[in-house]
């Protein structure tokens, strides 16, 4: 089964009928934070009509939604009311949709009957250290309710909660997978040690997930883990769990629309062009670098468009209406974008499509990085750029 993650890598729409799981943000508060991890301090969660939304759009879209994952910004356990009413919401209008959920754990055994009784079949327990020196090097602060608590202490916390969430859901009936990143100079000879703790509690399996460095210069405190890295952490793995490695996300500009979603542009095929009316393109980013969200996750678009010497720069941000309206989410986004021919995002529904495309904007999918494909759009080759 094909995962798809709505933000990160959505190809929902591209995939061809196979069965997909989409990861929903609905979560709107952290738990923790990992030091060598950026602050997303710009994230922010669908509430639950919005996932809702999500999921019909999808499905109106004629991907195979066979699974839904609630997972991140935050953790679905630190808000549990939302948690709850999303996966009601999903369960009432779609029972035939398997149900699961990701999180570090922190109240799982206090909510794992719940969430089994809501439909939750199995849940993936975010573990990067069973030892309480390596948790230590790896968490910049836990936050197990609303105040931080001393570290020492709170890693202490952490790995017991996650020991009794093990169980609790165990009990309940749910399936429990471990996912582990790797943090190469920390985490990275430890993952043995995690696989073999996990698998005497009873997890199913455990999926590798390599560290992924900020794009921001400034941020980077640790390299990605090489391939021999990860070839010997997948060994240590498999010594005690089945164990798999959750691929680099791969694809480019316009790879893979399908037919379903009708014109899905792309630049290899009669690109859009600036025009004095509409001089400007929108882009979607989390991060100001590449083109990594899924357009219903968006809170804000950046807009680029020639300065006086023509070269493309960023001029402005603005924000994205507010999910859970329907069509006129899009209608006014359309609006807010009448200087615009064209708007780059990783993902887009058949509605906002459809809407922009009625509105002269047209809608390319890429992950690609953001300066060099904008300036393909205003005529490719430019060694200058300004961002």
């Amino acid at each position: 089964m094909t995962t798809i993650q709505l933000g990160k890598d959505d190809r929902s729409c591209c995939s061809g009928g196979a069965p997909i799981t989409l990861t929903l943000p609905v979560a709107p508060r952290p738990v923790a934070r990992i030091r060598f991890e950026p602050l997303e301090k710009n994230a922010r969660a669908v509430p639950p009509g919005g996932a809702l939304n999500w999921v019909a759009e999808h499905l109106r879209a004629g991907a195979a939604v066979a699974a839904v994952d609630l997972a991140g910004p935050g953790d679905p356990l630190a808000e549990i009311s939302l948690t709850e009413e999303t996966l009601l919401l999903i369960r009432q209008n779609h029972p035939d949709i398997v149900l699961t959920l990701t999180t570090l754990g922190i109240h799982g055994e206090k909510f794992a009957g719940t969430l089994k009784e809501l439909g939750v079949s199995s849940v993936t327990l975010l573990v990067d250290a069973v030892d309480h020196e390596v948790a230590d090097k790896l968490y910049a602060w836990i936050r197990p309710d609303k105040k931080t608590i001393p570290l020492g202490q709170a890693t202490a916390m952490l790995m017991d909660e996650q020991a009794r969430a093990i169980a609790a859901f165990k009990e309940a009936g749910c399936t429990v997978n471990i996912q582990t990143t790797v943090y190469p100079g920390v985490n990275d000879g430890h993952v043995g040690e995690i696989a073999r703790t996990m698998a005497g509690r009873g997890a199913a399996k455990m999926i590798l997930v390599p560290y992924i460095a900020p794009a921001d210069p400034q941020e980077k405190v640790l390299s990605p883990p090489d391939k021999k890295m990860l070839e010997n952490a997948l060994h240590q793995g498999a010594e005690h769990l089945e164990t798999s490695l959750q691929p680099a996300r791969t694809g480019g500009l316009g790879a893979g629309c399908s037919a379903f979603l009708g014109s899905c542009e792309s630049l290899a095929d009669r690109p859009p062009v600036p025009t004095k009316k509409r001089p400007n393109v929108a882009v979607v980013s989390s991060n100001g670098m590449e083109v990594d969200l899924h357009l219903g996750q968006a809170y804000q678009v950046l807009v680029y468009g020639p300065r006086e010497d023509g070269l493309p720069c960023l001029l402005t941000t603005r924000p994205v209406p507010e999910p859970g309206r329907g069509s006129s989410r899009w209608q006014e986004l359309a609006e807010t974008l009448d200087d615009c021919f064209a708007i780059l995002t990783a993902s887009v529904g058949e509605s906002p499509r459809q809407i922009l495309g009625d509105h002269g904007i047209t809608v390319l999918i890429t992950d690609n990085e953001i300066e060099g494909t904008v300036d393909v759009l205003y005529g490719g080759g430019k060694k200058k750029k300004c961002l």
